[in-house]
């Protein structure tokens, strides 16, 4: 049997076992969506946004691309935040990069002729690599490198994010949170808290390690 009819066929079942267990949820489906999530992510196919965060259909409103970018020129992803954060008035956004992300990989790697357009979408993050070559240089491992290159992407995309006008002149403008996830552990790590207690109180407790590991 070939994939695509595997799939047809498992979705039936789920639709069917779904119904089964609340004969109100596709009803409910049907009669809008209002989720409070805004999630861009990787299109990576590992790291599905409802399965790891063990959402159901109608919680996340979802946006993947290659390395989980933002870019301001582009109008899908333009239009994304738009319509999350105007229309459907999302509390949050969440931008979750993973380890081990070959777009973030392939920008410390020479370009591939065959591949222009992804040498397009992933040039800011070549531009990011540079910006702290220094950083990078002191991991010996590409994968290490490409790892901490993947973590200050998460936050290059919520700095942008929290600067473009669309959120920031909203009325009440959604909380911007920076995840990273696990393939290792399926675990995801805060990078970024949309919360500035949160933040306030990890800066405290990092300065508190660093002056103990000083004394």
């Amino acid at each position: 049997m070939n994939r695509p009819k595997r799939m047809l066929l498992e979705n039936i079942a789920w639709a069917r076992e779904t119904a089964h267990a609340d004969a109100q949820f596709f009803p409910r489906l049907a009669q809008g969506q209002s989720p409070k999530v805004l999630w861009i992510g990787c299109a990576d196919s590992r790291v599905p946004a409802e399965t790891v965060t063990n959402a159901n259909p109608g919680d996340l409103f979802v946006h993947r691309n290659i390395a989980n970018l933002f870019s301001p020129s582009d109008d899908n992803t333009l239009s994304v935040l738009e319509y999350a954060v105007r229309v459907l008035k999302v509390d949050h956004v969440i931008v979750c990069g993973h380890y081990g992300c070959g777009g973030v990989r392939a920008s410390l790697l020479p370009k591939s002729s065959d591949l222009p357009h992804v040498n397009r979408r992933i040039a800011p993050l070549c531009a990011l690599g540079e910006r702290h070559r220094h950083e990078l240089d002191s991991f010996g491992e590409l994968d290490a490198r490409a790892n901490r290159l993947a973590e200050l992407n998460v936050l290059e995309q919520v700095r942008l994010l929290r600067e473009h006008a669309i959120v920031r002149e909203h009325d009440v403008p959604p909380r911007v949170h920076g995840w990273i996830f696990g393939l290792h552990d399926g675990l995801i790590k805060v990078l970024a808290s949309g919360y500035a207690e949160e933040s306030e109180s990890r800066d405290i407790a990092s300065a508190q390690v660093t002056s103990l590991r000083a004394a």
